[in-house]
């Protein structure tokens, strides 16, 4: 395992492959992981490129592993998110524990925060539906008939949730030199090994 700039053990794109299958992680979700972990890689790269200081172990790893808890959880209650969590305490990947309990939703963010690799992860994992690259409104309606359940309330939570993620993206690409709906076609070069 690599160390970060925080001296937190960040495990290898291998490692993270075998804790998928110590942990039972389903092929489809796997799939999902890969194409949010290249989506991170990209725009980790881009982002160090004009001096934002990101770790790029660790958005790897923490992409690779933000839905490593959710197999698990597929016929529970459970909050996935936190079970994976668990599971990267249990790890010793406290680092990436912390990403992966913020992928769904970041906790005390401001539209101001920098950048992180926490970010990037959650922004990454929004643009994904199964192993696709698409927009953040073809992703808030999936995930609005998927989970919003008929429930006003919890869908309004979904929307809000969402328009933090607008601001990231906004954020993010004024920035760089190309354009979110660029992704899908500049990921097929991202290359996922540390």
């Amino acid at each position: 395992m690599s160390r970060n700039r925080q001296q937190t053990t960040i495990p290898t794109v291998d490692e993270c492959f075998r804790l998928m299958e110590t942990y039972g992680m389903l092929p489809n979700i796997r799939a999902h992981s890969i194409v949010v972990a290249r989506i991170a890689a990209l725009l980790t790269e881009c982002l160090s490129e004009v001096g934002i200081p990101l770790s790029l172990d660790t958005v790897i790893a923490g992409a690779l592993l933000h839905d490593i808890g959710k197999t698990a959880c597929l016929d529970t209650p459970e909050n996935h998110a936190a079970k994976g969590q668990e599971i990267c305490r249990a790890e010793q990947l406290d680092g990436i524990g912390d990403i992966v309990a913020e992928h769904v939703i970041l906790k005390d963010y401001a539209p101001d925060m920098e950048l992180s690799e926490k970010i990037i992860v959650y922004y990454a994992d929004k643009r994904v539906n199964h192993d696709q690259v698409v927009s953040l409104e073809e992703r808030l309606a999936y995930i609005i008939r998927q989970y919003g359940n008929g429930d006003v309330r919890l869908q309004k939570l979904i929307r809000k949730n969402f328009t933090r993620c607008v601001t990231i993206e906004k954020r993010i690409f004024s920035l760089l030199d190309f354009q979110p709906l660029e992704i899908g076609r500049l990921i097929t070069d991202v290359e996922l090994n540390n």
